[in-house]
C-alpha cells in the first residue's frame, strides 16, 4: 500500500468550525510576541484563523500558505495573502510561526520543526499544534477498515510524545510544551464519521471510487457507532487529544 495525494474540502472542515478553533486559540495564548514584523501562518487551511492572528498583531505583516489549491483559494476569498506552497520544502522566514494541524501530514516534520526553529531571528516565536488521537478508536478502527481496502492510513507513529518535541526544541530560551484532550459533544447521524470525513479519511476517499468509498462506509460507520455510543439526549462524546509546543528563539 501506497500513500495518496490528499485533496480538502473547505467547506466540510469548517462544518466544525469551533471544534477545530479551539486548540488555536489556546495555542495563541502562550505566545509572548509582542510587536513582531512577519507572522506566517503555515498551513493556514481556509484562511478563517489567519485573520485572528492579523487581529491578535495588527501592526504586523501576515502571510500565509497551504500545500491545497482550494484552501488557498478559500483563504483568498477572505482577504488573506496566501500561497500554494508545500510545508516541508517551505524557506521559512517571519518573526512568528504558526501551524495549526498541519505537521501531523508531514512525515519527518521533528527535523522540519528543529530547522524552522534555527531560522528565527532573536526573540521570534515558534507554535505548532497537532492531534495526538492516532490511537484513539476512531483512528483504529479507520486504519483497520482501510487496510480491507488496501489503503495506507498513518499509524501512531505520526506524531511524537510531548516530551520528545520538548527535547527536539531544547536548544530555544523558553520551551513550552502540553497536551490537552479536549470532550467534544458533537450532535447529528454518525457525527465521529463525519468528523474525521474532513481530515483523517481524506486520503481514503481520494483513493478509492465512489462505490469503494461508500463500501468503505458501510463498514466503518456501524464501529464508530459502537465505539461512540450516543447519549440520550442524541449527542456523542468525543474525546481529542491535541499536542502543543512554543518555542521563543
Amino acid at each position: 500500500m501506497s500513500p495518496v495525494a490528499t485533496t480538502w474540502d473547505p467547506a466540510l472542515y469548517l462544518d466544525f468550525d469551533d471544534h477545530r478553533s479551539r486548540p488555536f486559540a489556546d495555542l495563541l495564548a502562550r505566545i509572548g510576541a509582542t510587536n513582531p514584523g512577519h507572522v506566517v501562518d503555515a498551513g493556514c487551511g481556509p484562511g478563517h484563523l489567519t485573520a485572528v492572528l492579523q487581529a491578535r498583531w495588527p501592526d504586523a505583516r501576515v502571510t500565509a500558505f497551504d500545500s491545497s489549491p482550494d484552501m488557498v483559494a478559500a483563504a483568498r476569498e477572505r482577504g488573506i495573502d496566501a500561497t500554494e506552497q508545500d510545508v516541508d520544502a517551505w524557506t521559512p522566514t517571519g518573526d512568528v510561526i504558526v501551524s495549526n494541524a498541519v505537521l501531523q501530514w508531514v512525515p519527518g516534520h521533528r527535523a522540519l520543526l528543529r530547522r524552522w526553529l534555527a531560522a528565527l531571528p532573536d526573540e521570534g516565536w515558534l507554535a505548532v499544534q497537532v492531534p495526538g488521537n492516532f490511537t484513539a478508536p476512531s483512528h483504529v478502527l479507520a486504519r483497520e477498515v482501510a487496510d480491507r481496502f488496501d489503503v495506507a492510513l498513518r499509524d501512531a507513529a505520526t506524531v511524537a510524545e510531548p516530551a520528545e518535541y520538548a527535547e527536539d526544541l531544547a536548544g530555544a530560551s523558553a520551551v513550552d510544551v502540553w497536551e490537552t484532550t479536549y470532550l467534544q459533544r458533537l450532535t447529528g447521524e454518525d457525527p465521529v464519521l463525519r468528523w474525521i470525513s474532513g481530515t483523517a479519511l481524506r486520503p481514503v476517499r481520494d483513493a478509492l471510487s465512489d462505490a469503494a468509498y461508500r463500501d468503505y462506509v458501510e463498514v466503518l460507520a456501524p464501529r464508530l457507532r459502537e465505539a461512540y455510543p450516543t447519549n440520550a439526549d442524541g449527542s456523542t462524546w468525543f474525546p481529542f487529544r491535541r499536542i502543543f509546543l512554543v518555542a521563543r528563539r
